[in-house]
């Protein structure tokens, strides 16, 4: 026994998600809606991700705020948020152009009786407001990311500051040693964790293959496969990008396939989160950077469910009957950013992206209650490509600080000779 344990935790995590994948898509298919006998084990892992979130999160930004300066951290907050709102635009766009290549819902009929109730969309300017948490003990208890990213960015700032302070450089440095060590433990629990990731992923796709069944995969085959090649355009456009900057795309996804895999089954970003920080630290990319960029993108940075909305408008369009124009476009491509940022940390965030776009265009809402039949198998792409954008934004932002630092060095050495 001590030796079939010892085999499947060295055995190679991709591998062993792969193999979870394909056995839970099977007894999916084999036991149907009977397969929801295995959610407990899915649940569990949700639950065990999300229980490091919070202390990765915290210690991580602390750690690297102490790692780097203000003007860093502040040069590379605003790359961040640049290119995490440029890349969704980016996405929209895709979306609209595979969308209307591929025109999903053109023949189908819209059933006037569906309806679904749409959760309120908080608006951009209160999602702005939740960064401050009003109080910190609920920034932590709601999961309220921002909240956190600013508490942590707060605590570490300060940290910094008494480092560099005569009278209380001491004290500063007990504290970050204290914060570091939470940070290691944290990881260590992690690697823990990891082991159970396999079993859940398997208990998640069996459950989630058996309760769609294969019915609701032919009926409304035409719009997931557009959504996927969608998807898929993107990619493209991250690898070309991965080129530019000189990244190979070969080693960048050996680091990310796994929490690419993870955030596929449980259509969670944040919920992935844990692994998006391990893959970063692998990917070599500075702390200081990656502790600040993955948190956030995992709350505003959706460019799967931004290729979502723009698939989505085509097909309500489609089947409504009025075929979206190019002004009714370049309106998906500003609402659509707006509402990826303005619904951040909402449940149900992609349906209500989704509910937004539509009222504002005119489109017809109950397509949103037909799109709800096949949330799950789009929303398991759409959020597998939003943790990617947030490592590979991560990866090329690194980039361009590398080139930073050494065109500096150049310059010092050319100013010495």
């Amino acid at each position: 026994m001590k030796a079939l344990w010892n085999r499947y935790a060295n055995a190679s995590l991709i591998l062993k998600i792969t193999i979870a994948l394909i056995l839970g898509i099977v007894v999916g298919l084999l036991m149907g809606e009977q397969a929801a006998v295995f959610a407990p084990l899915g649940d569990l892992l949700i639950r065990l991700l999300t229980f490091l979130i919070i202390p990765l999160i915290l210690f991580t930004l602390i750690v690297g705020v102490n790692q780097t300066t203000l003007s860093n951290l502040g040069r590379m907050g605003g790359k961040v948020f640049i290119y995490y709102t440029v890349s969704s635009a980016i996405a929209i766009t895709v979306g609209l152009a595979v969308a209307t290549l591929f025109q999903p819902g053109s023949g189908m009929k819209l059933d006037g009786n569906a309806s679904f109730d749409v959760p309120d969309n908080p608006g951009i300017v209160n999602v702005l407001l939740n960064i401050v948490p009003s109080n910190i003990v609920t920034a932590f208890t709601e999961m309220n990311l921002l909240g956190i990213i600013f508490t942590a960015l707060v605590f570490g700032i300060a940290i910094s500051a008494m480092r560099s302070s005569e009278g209380l450089n001491e004290l500063g440095n007990h504290l970050m040693k204290t914060v570091s060590a939470l940070n290691e433990a944290s990881l260590f629990i992690l690697k823990g964790i990891l082991q159970y990731v396999p079993i859940g992923v398997f208990a998640i796709m069996a459950k989630t293959v058996g309760s769609q069944g294969i019915d609701t995969l032919l009926s409304l085959g035409g719009m997931i496969g557009v959504l996927y090649a969608a998807l898929f355009a993107q990619i493209v456009l991250y690898v070309v990008a991965m080129l530019l900057f000189k990244v190979n795309p070969l080693t960048f996804f050996k680091h990310a396939r796994s929490p690419i895999a993870t955030a596929f089954v449980t259509q969670s970003s944040a919920g992935a989160l844990p692994l998006s920080l391990t893959a970063a630290h692998d990917l070599g990319l500075p702390r200081s950077l990656y502790g600040f960029s993955l948190p956030l993108g995992a709350t505003i940075n959706m460019d799967g469910a931004a290729i979502r909305i723009a698939v989505s408008a085509v097909f309500a369009a489609n089947i409504s009957g009025n075929p979206l124009s190019l002004t009714d476009m370049l309106l998906v491509v500003l609402i659509g950013t707006l509402a990826s940022i303005g619904t951040a940390g909402v449940p149900g965030a992609g349906i209500v992206m989704i509910a937004t776009v539509f009222v504002q265009l005119g489109l017809p809402i109950e397509a949103v209650a037909l799109l709800t039949s096949i949330d799950a198998l789009i929303g398991m792409g759409a959020t597998a490509l939003n943790v990617t954008g947030d490592l590979v934004g991560t990866t090329l932002i690194s980039r361009t600080e590398k080139r930073k630092s050494t065109l500096k060095e150049q310059e010092e050495t050319a100013a010495q000779s």
